[in-house]
């Protein structure tokens, strides 16, 4: 299996190749922008894998990461790349605008368009999944065995996050 997987380079992003590459034998193209959560020595461990690549490019690309998609072909996109840091966040909102919602938004229309050029075969098994945090989507409780549907309503923990309460707004 290839997996492209973005922000590769954070905490969560680089387990996560780590366990692709290491212990699932998949093929991983990392795309990181290496912003300040970045950290390339984390993925030491498979940094010389025939099965491991990394890019520098940034999600909101739309060139980079269309070009990046044809060129690696994956099975699979694994979207973890945001700016997830809330006092960041009140610091400068236009990098969390233009990196989740954007880049987010670039990535998905670039997915499609790699799912549409696929073999139906191919097409019927190709994912796209999109990891964030409990500040966007809540916490599962203390058991963690909170089963989340579409329907499940969001419960963000903090009021920064999208779906979080809006500026001023006060209970």
């Amino acid at each position: 299996m290839k997996v492209l997987v973005t922000g590769g380079a954070g905490f969560i992003g680089s387990a996560v190749c780590r366990l692709f590459v290491g212990e699932l034998n998949a093929t991983v193209l990392n795309v990181d922008k290496l912003t300040y959560a970045a950290n390339l020595s984390s993925l030491w461990t498979v940094e010389s894998s025939p099965r491991y690549a990394f890019r520098q490019a940034d999600i909101c690309d739309r060139q980079t990461i269309g070009a990046l998609l044809r060129e690696f072909d994956p099975d699979a996109v694994l979207h973890l790349a945001a700016e997830s840091h809330v006092d960041r966040s009140i610091d400068g909102p236009a990098d969390f605008i233009k990196t989740n919602v954007e880049g987010t938004w670039v990535l998905l229309e670039t997915a499609l368009a790699h799912w549409r050029s696929l073999p139906a075969q191919r097409a019927a098994q190709f994912r796209f999944h999109h990891v964030s945090t409990d500040e966007v989507f809540g916490s599962l409780g203390g058991t963690g065995r909170t089963r989340l549907t579409r329907h499940r309503r969001r419960r963000p923990i903090t009021w920064f996050a999208p779906g979080g309460r809006p500026s001023g707004c006060r209970r």
